[in-house]
C-alpha cells in the first residue's frame, strides 16, 4: 500500500510546528495499524454497518456516513473523504458523485444488509480496496489539520502545556500514530454534540487528561489518558452497549499505541 502521496499533500505549516511528517515506510505502518484496528485487515469490512449504530462505516478508517434524517452526535467523515478523493483526481464511483444530497442511500442496517450484493456496494467496496493509500493520506491530513484546531480551542492557560504534549508525541512514530489513529477513531473533541453529560472524548479531552500523568512518557501518558476518557464516555453513555460491548474493544485498541518494532 503506497502512501507517498500523503507526504505531498500534508499542510507544511502544521507539519513544521508539531513534526508530524512521517516517512513513507512509517506511513505504511500507520495505515496498516489503522486498517487492522478498524477492519482486522479484511477487505469485506471496508463496507460495513455495525450492530447498534444508525449509519454505515466505510474504508480503512471506518468513515461515518449518515443516511437522510439521521442526526447523531458524531462528526460525519465519509462525504469529506469523497471530496478529498475528487480533489486528488481519484476515480470515484459515478453513483456517489450523483447523490444529492450526499447521504447514505440505505435508511437502516436491515436494508443495507438486504442489498449486500448490490452492484453499487460492489463498486464501493472495490474503490475502497484500491484507494487505501489515498485513504491514509486523508486520515493523515485530517489529523494534522486537527492539531491546530485542538490547541486553538483549548483554554488559553492550557495551550502551552498541550502544545508541549503534542510536540513530544509527534516526535516519535508511535506518538504520531496514536494521534493520527485517535483523531480518526474518536475525533477532535471540538463538536458541541460530541459529548455525553457535557463530557467529550476527543483528542482535546485526552490531552487535557494527560495532566494527571506527569511522571509518564508522552505516549504512555496519552494511552492512559485516552483509557480514562473512553471509560468516562462509556459510563456516561445512554446505551449499555457502549459499556458492555464497545469499551473493551476500545481499550484493546489503545494498547496498540506503542512505538513500532525497530
Amino acid at each position: 500500500m503506497s502512501v507517498i502521496l500523503a507526504i505531498v499533500i500534508v499542510p507544511l505549516a502544521v507539519a513544521d510546528r508539531f513534526g508530524l511528517a512521517l516517512s513513507p515506510a512509517q506511513l505504511d505502518w500507520v495505515g496498516a495499524r489503522i486498517y487492522q484496528n478498524e477492519c482486522a485487515s479484511r477487505a469485506e469490512c471496508l463496507v460495513h454497518w455495525n450492530e447498534g449504530e444508525a449509519f454505515p462505516s466505510l474504508g480503512i478508517g471506518h468513515f461515518i456516513w449518515y443516511p437522510t434524517g439521521v442526526d447523531e452526535p458524531f462528526v460525519e467523515s465519509f462525504p469529506a473523504w469523497v471530496q478529498f478523493a475528487l480533489d486528488a483526481v481519484d476515480p470515484v464511483p459515478q453513483w456517489l458523485t450523483e447523490l444529492t444530497p450526499m447521504d447514505a442511500p440505505w435508511p437502516n442496517r436491515n436494508q443495507f444488509l438486504a442489498v449486500e450484493n448490490d452492484a453499487r456496494l460492489a463498486t464501493l467496496r472495490d474503490w475502497l480496496v484500491d484507494s487505501q493509500g489515498l485513504q491514509v493520506a486523508f486520515i493523515l491530513a485530517r489529523a494534522q489539520a486537527s492539531l491546530e484546531r485542538v490547541i486553538e480551542a483549548a483554554p488559553v492557560e492550557q495551550q502551552a502545556r498541550l502544545s508541549g504534549y503534542l510536540a513530544a508525541l509527534t516526535a516519535t512514530p508511535g506518538g504520531s500514530y496514536a494521534l493520527i489513529d485517535y483523531v480518526n477513531f474518536k475525533g477532535e473533541g471540538l463538536a458541541p454534540g460530541e459529548a455525553y453529560q457535557g463530557e467529550g472524548w476527543g483528542v482535546l479531552q485526552v490531552l487535557q487528561q494527560m495532566t494527571w500523568y506527569p511522571e509518564h512518557r508522552a505516549l504512555d501518558a496519552f494511552r492512559q489518558a485516552a483509557a480514562d476518557v473512553l471509560t468516562r464516555r462509556a459510563a456516561n453513555a445512554p446505551r449499555a452497549i457502549e459499556r458492555d460491548r464497545w469499551l473493551p474493544g476500545w481499550l484493546n485498541r489503545l494498547e496498540t499505541y506503542r512505538e513500532p518494532p525497530s
